[in-house]
């Protein structure tokens, strides 16, 4: 499994409808684990989450069914492999 740093840009007119059915569809991600953490930025401009997938194309059939995707409130989204090594949640090494 690898993880991923999706950063996304709000079409800010559209947001304010959507943002439920979003927030729920990474609600259920994080409870299957797939999601580890999201959040909007402080500016209110976009926001960021990690997600755990197999490879990059299994991770965008999952990022594609976002309401946010699907419903046209993302301006721009980037997508990166990210690679931790130090943190609380990184599994420790044996």
């Amino acid at each position: 499994m690898a993880w991923f740093l999706v950063e996304i840009t709000y079409v800010q007119e559209k947001l304010a409808d959507v943002r439920p059915r979003h927030r729920k569809f990474l609600t259920d991600l994080a409870d299957q684990g797939v999601v580890a953490l999201g959040g909007p930025l402080g500016d209110g401009s976009g926001g960021i989450s990690m997600y755990q997938a197999a490879d990059e194309a299994a991770l965008m059939e999952i990022i594609d069914q976002d309401p946010y995707h699907l419903e046209g409130v993302v301006a721009k989204r980037t997508v990166r492999e990210f690679k931790p090594v130090i943190g609380a949640w990184v599994p420790k090494e044996d």
